[in-house]
C-alpha cells in the first residue's frame, strides 16, 4: 500500500489511503495517519473528498503535505472509526 511521510509539530507521521469504501465510493476516501511503532503507535483516521482524480491512489498522490497536515488536524482516534475496526 502506498504511503507518504510528513512531519507535524516535530513528529513524523505516515499517511495511507484506508481502502475502506463508503456509499460515496469515488466521492470520499479514507486516510490513516500513523505515528510510532508497536505498543506506542497512534492511529488516527479521517475522510476527504478528492478535488482532482477520482482514483484513490492518484488522488492521494495529488495531496500536498499541507493538505495532509490539515486532514490530520481534523482526524479522529482509530477507536471511533469503522476503517480501523474501532480498535485502540
Amino acid at each position: 500500500m502506498p504511503f507518504r511521510t510528513f512531519t507535524m509539530n516535530g513528529a513524523e507521521w505516515k499517511a495511507y489511503p484506508s481502502g475502506y469504501v463508503t456509499q460515496y465510493d469515488a466521492d470520499e476516501f479514507g486516510l490513516f495517519f500513523v505515528r510510532g511503532e508497536d505498543e506506542s503507535r497512534e492511529i488516527r483516521v479521517t475522510r476527504y473528498s478528492p478535488q482532482g482524480a477520482r482514483s484513490r491512489e492518484q488522488s492521494f498522490a495529488e495531496l500536498s503535505d499541507d493538505d495532509l497536515r490539515s486532514y490530520l488536524e481534523q482526524s479522529q482516534p482509530s477507536f471511533t472509526s469503522p476503517e480501523a475496526g474501532y480498535r485502540r
